[in-house]
């Protein structure tokens, strides 16, 4: 198969180089995981446009946003060119479009089936010579391939281990008076290299108690965080995680904070009621913004009845479970209701959905499920954010319903690695369950 350059000139391609044929459910991921694959042949198998052009009449879903921003890529790529022959990419990559005649072996796939055809053509591919990977983030599709004989890989870029994962905090055990240095003279200097707004618990073998602080990089020490914290919006600190977390929520030099935890850990809680504190006493902020995505396990919310608020209703009532938890804690604060703190526009329940193309100044936004969303959706909203602006993403990697991500590729836990050494940003992995026993349990066994 012949290279065409960016002038149409053709040119040799090195027979050592690997082809990568793209399954749809990359681009869903990821629009633009074209450009990844830098020197490389970049297959995309014409029934992926058949999938993308259905999936792009999807206006209020994260996959219909995706299918229509690759499929603008790719054509603005192919300019058009002859495709099928090859047309050069900015990233060095060479991304081609196969014109195959009609299969005559099926090798036992099911005749008709797109998801079929995809893995049809790069077995032809393979067939004639090319040193072929089929890139999926579907498994079945992977083993399908492999049973082929062809080389299968998950679409990596912007993947994270789950043990190296960035946790905010380390657990250092000193000596005593590296930890009433911390105490007293509310700083202290440590040994090793550490991320601006790390935390660490510090503690000696002649006490119990455990000694917080977090780290100044511009200072080169640990600055001290008492362990206690009067009740924020009726809601207190059960645990030293919860503590940091509220230092994090409550910093407003602290643009970015992300929370990862399992369920019960209390990071939507903590976040909520750190917003309405920060909007309704410190007057930090103009409102309190809490959104989720809407990921459907049935038909997308544009197919339920009535308006958007009653559409909403669903998605949303675990975040009113949180407020009315939170407003029945705090009444001695004189807290108002969810109604009223709507109605004076100090908080705002939104979808995802429509916040896309609006700018959001001095405002506290909560993302709730945020593990849900992909890289590609989290730059999205997090570049919503407007002038002091503070955004937090709270989530739980491994309780994904979204079918394109996983406990590792999902866009929390890469933002979590991408701002993990930036000023404006603090993470807090959160890992006691406060909810309950029973809920703890259910964490830890099932």
């Amino acid at each position: 198969m012949g290279d065409i350059d960016k002038n149409g000139r053709n040119a040799k391609i090195n027979k050592d180089t690997k082809t990568f044929v793209i399954d749809t459910n990359v681009l869903i991921h990821r629009p633009d995981a074209i450009f990844s694959f830098k020197n490389s042949k970049v297959v995309i198998p014409i029934e992926v446009f058949e999938e993308l052009d259905k999936l792009k009449s999807e206006h209020h879903s994260g996959r219909g946003k995706s299918a229509r921003t690759a499929v603008r890529l790719i054509d603005g790529i192919i300019s058009k060119r002859d495709v099928s022959k090859g047309v050069k990419m900015p990233s060095g990559g060479l991304l081609v479009i196969p014109i195959l005649e009609d299969f005559k072996e099926f090798h036992g796939l099911v005749k008709g089936k797109k998801d079929n055809h995809i893995l049809l053509t790069a077995l032809a591919l393979k067939q004639q010579g090319d040193l072929v990977f089929f890139v999926s983030k579907d498994i079945n599709a992977r083993i399908k391939a492999e049973a082929l004989g062809i080389r299968a890989v998950d679409y990596e870029k912007h993947k994270v281990s789950t043990n190296d994962q960035y946790k905010g905090y380390v657990e250092l055990e000193v000596s005593e008076d590296k930890c009433k240095e911390l105490e007293e003279m509310k700083s202290v200097e440590l040994e090793g290299n550490f991320y601006d707004n790390q935390y660490c618990f510090l503690t000696n073998s002649s006490s119990s108690t455990i000694y917080i602080g977090r780290y100044d990089k511009e200072a080169e020490c640990f600055r001290h965080i008492p362990s206690n914290l009067e009740p924020v919006t009726g809601i207190s600190a059960l645990n030293t995680e919860q503590r940091i977390a509220f230092d994090a929520l409550l910093n407003p030099n602290i643009n970015l904070v992300t929370l990862v935890g399992a369920a019960g850990t209390g990071k939507t809680l903590l976040a909520i009621a750190s917003g309405l504190h920060m909007v309704t006493f410190e007057k930090q902020y103009s409102r309190v913004l809490v959104s989720r995505p809407i990921v459907p396990m049935g038909n997308d919310i544009g197919f339920l009845p009535g308006e958007k608020s009653q559409k909403m209703s669903p998605w949303m009532q675990p975040i009113f479970d949180n407020l009315e938890f939170i407003i029945e804690r705090s009444n001695k604060q004189n807290v108002k209701s969810v109604d009223q703190l709507i109605n004076n526009k100090i908080l705002e329940i939104e979808a995802l959905t429509y916040i896309r193309g609006r700018s959001l100044p001095k405002q506290y936004i909560v993302v709730d499920e945020a593990q849900n969303l992909t890289t590609h959706e989290i730059k999205t909203i997090v570049s919503r954010a407007g002038e002091d602006t503070k955004v937090i993403l709270t989530g739980d990697p491994y309780q994904i319903d979204n079918p394109y991500l996983d406990s590792e590729s999902n866009g929390l836990i890469t933002l979590v690695e991408a701002f993990k050494e930036e000023k404006i940003s603090a993470h807090v992995t959160l890992t006691k369950t406060e909810r309950s026993s029973l809920a703890e349990l259910a964490t830890q066994l099932l």
